[in-house]
């Protein structure tokens, strides 16, 4: 009954206002939509319904969604709620294997805790990838337990399966699991040394073949005869897997903290770390406004950051402890690395530690947990704030692990009791910042501190050991508990589903705003009835600017991938394209304009007609992000560099500034490629 409880609860917090979301990460949905095009789409991964470029992320927790939507219909539902389901297996799942080694409390424990852990929320409320990924991980650690206890080399195998299968769902984020599962079998898995490193080498083996078989698919067909690998420098997968999401995430890569552009424009400047990025996507259709003076307030007088933190901040050891990622998951972090010494302790204090399940099961999670928080805590590279949810499963078994190592200590007076007010007294420092920095729960401080106490307390009698463990363990769950649900107060951010009062919403069920919506109506209007391209109605630079028009029904598609840099696509390209009829349309501006493009974006901007926004009730040029359609039909030996342009003569007026009335001999094109051309010339001399 208590279990089926905390899966209540789980399945609450994953649901309750889901339909909110809208498609959540349009991005992600609009791929999905495209995948049911077609079975070349579906197999490549297309991010647009041509088929001309992928998303940045192997097929699994893609074809998950595909699968709900063939059944149920595209719609935003049909794609939230399996990973909302899959997240509450999940945590049944924890429950299952933590009971049949560290016992039904531990295992309830650490069930509830991961059930209410906020990133893990966050994370299950959005169509993104970590759900699946969280699941195959558990799994893959309960074969791996199974295979330590009785030995069996299916259950070795299994692992393997599932950590190979995890891989396809985010790459080397699967392979964070593999030290603590090695570790443990080739310590604690019965049978010589020799035989139990024989058998981890063939696991390994057959984690290897199963991790790399669909890259192996994609690279084996010619590249001309499927989509572009998006999001790489060199069309390949294993380049995609190994830099971008790999060991550029740990070392440092374009797109990481202080290494992506500041969008430009106004809006409200908010003052947080220098190195912040503003996220574009979310409002790079809308023209922005004349920055005001600066302030110095973190917050917007709704009480929403205006400017959300995207990325982890400095590197080191209390990174996780800091603004952006303590809220989504440090709440019970320093109960959780106590109790992982504590459960050590306790294990090896009993006799055949070896082969206690125990210290098997402190092994495989405690390393988990500790592989996570170390990556976490050093990588140079992208760390958005969901990322912390991967700690969640370690976190909560440990949690677990530490509540039922703290109980055994308490009735036996053992000196280890001493870790437990460490671990509490950091836990309830943690969760004052926290409320202290996010302004929220203010009344909540002197009532956890009186709980605290209260259960602390009654560890004086030694019978009532379970209940004060339970009342100090209960009462620093309260905090997260209300924090987790404050993913139901807004729609969530699709790029960056994070938990918390003042974290960024998202702007509309199909991840822009009115304004842009209007924009990206017109916008179609035209293009649909001036015969389009036969294969994309409108090509646009980025795909986040893309994705809203694919999912209003458009076959719309991007030439330079999801950040607008990819190498995707050149001017002879897009002229083939264009000879063939299968394009005509080119809109520049949108999400990520202030990167640069592509060498297609260049031929655009250089060969092809602009269409002047009052023929499709566009916007006027304001900003590099204003959208500006393109005509190139009959451009093709412009764009293939075989004819010179012939271009405007550019005015000496201001990118802002209208055409001046007094001068009718300037034409109409100007204004909107001086914006181009001025951002052109930036980007070159920075």
């Amino acid at each position: 009954m208590a279990l089926l409880a905390i899966l209540a609860l789980s399945a609450v917090l994953n649901t309750h206002k889901l339909a909110q979301n809208g498609y959540a990460n349009a991005f992600y949905s609009a791929a999905v939509k495209s995948m049911l095009g077609s079975l070349h789409n579906f197999l490549y991964v297309s991010s647009d319904p041509g088929g001309l470029i992928t998303i940045d992320k192997p097929p699994l927790a893609a074809w998950v969604q595909v699968a709900s939507a063939e059944l149920f219909g595209f719609s935003p539902l049909s794609l939230l709620l399996p990973e909302a389901i899959i997240s509450t297996i999940a945590v049944a799942v924890l429950y299952r294997v933590l009971a049949r080694r560290l016992g039904t409390v531990a295992a309830l424990v650490g069930a509830l805790a991961l059930a209410v852990f906020p990133s893990f929320v966050a994370v299950s409320r959005d169509n993104g990838v970590d759900p699946l990924l969280i699941l195959l991980l558990i799994l893959a650690c309960g074969a791996a337990l199974n295979a330590i206890d009785s030995g069996r080399w299916r259950s070795l195998l299994c692992c393997a399966v599932l950590i190979g299968l995890a891989f396809n769902t985010k790459t080397l984020a699967a392979y964070l699991i593999v030290p603590g599962v090695a570790l443990g079998y080739i310590l604690c898995a019965p049978g010589p040394i020799g035989r139990r490193a024989a058998r981890l080498l063939a696991a390994g083996a057959v984690m290897l073949t199963v991790s790399f078989s669909w890259i192996a698919f994609v690279e084996l067909t010619p590249a001309s005869q499927r989509p572009f690998v998006g999001s790489s420098t060199n069309d390949t997968e294993v380049g995609l897997t190994f830099d971008y999401n790999g060991f550029g995430r740990v070392g440092g890569e374009i797109g990481g903290p202080g290494r992506t552009p500041v969008a430009e424009g106004g809006g409200l400047h908010v003052v947080r770390r220098p190195a912040t990025p503003v996220p574009v996507a979310a409002h790079a259709r809308v023209s922005p406004r004349p920055a005001p003076e600066r302030s110095t307030s973190k917050y917007l007088p709704n009480g929403r950051l205006g400017t959300p933190l995207v990325f982890g901040t400095v590197t080191g050891l209390l990174r996780l402890f800091e603004t952006g990622l303590a809220g989504q998951g440090a709440w019970l972090l320093p109960f959780a690395l106590i109790g992982l010494l504590a459960l050590a302790l306790l294990t090896f204090t009993g006799e055949r530690a070896r082969r206690n399940p125990r210290l098997a099961t402190t092994i495989v999670f405690g390393g988990w947990l500790l592989v996570e928080v170390a990556v976490l805590s050093f990588s140079k590279g992208i760390v958005h704030p969901y990322y912390v949810s991967a700690v969640g499963p370690g976190a909560a078994a440990m949690i677990g692990g530490g509540a039922v190592a703290f109980t055994a200590f308490a009735r036996r007076r053992h000196w280890s009791l001493a870790l437990l007010p460490c671990a509490v007294l950091a836990s309830v420092a943690a969760q004052l910042a926290i409320l202290h920095e996010q302004h929220y729960m203010g009344w909540f401080g002197p009532v956890l501190i009186g709980l605290v106490v209260v259960g602390m307390g009654t560890l004086a009698v030694r019978r009532l050991a379970p209940v004060a463990v339970a009342i100090t363990l209960g009462s620093l769950l309260i905090a997260p508990t209300v924090y987790a649900t404050t993913t139901w107060l807004a729609p969530v951010e699709g790029t960056f589903p994070a938990a918390g009062p003042h974290e960024a919403i998202g702007v509309g069920r199909y991840g822009v705003g009115s304004a842009a919506l209007h924009v990206d109506r017109a916008l179609m209007r035209y293009v649909e009835s001036h015969r389009p391209g036969t294969r994309w109605a409108v090509l646009t630079v980025a795909s986040p600017t893309a994705a809203s028009l694919i999912l209003l029904g458009l076959h719309a598609g991007s030439v330079a991938g999801y950040s607008g840099t990819d190498p995707a696509l050149d001017g002879p390209g897009l002229a083939r394209l264009v000879a063939r009829h299968e394009a005509r349309y080119v809109v520049l501006g949108g999400a990520y304009a202030s990167r640069g493009g592509n060498l297609a974006t260049k031929a655009v901007l250089r060969s092809c007609r602009f269409v002047r926004p009052s023929l499709w009730h566009g916007p006027p040029p304001q900003s590099v992000y204003t959208l500006a359609l393109f005509d190139c039909a009959g451009r093709e030996r412009q764009l293939a560099g075989l004819l010179p342009t012939p271009m405007a003569p550019l005015s000496p007026i201001t990118p802002l500034s209208p055409v001046p009335t007094s001068r009718p001999e300037l034409p109409a094109e100007p204004p909107t490629r001086v914006v181009y051309f001025a951002h052109a010339a930036r980007k070159a001399i920075t």
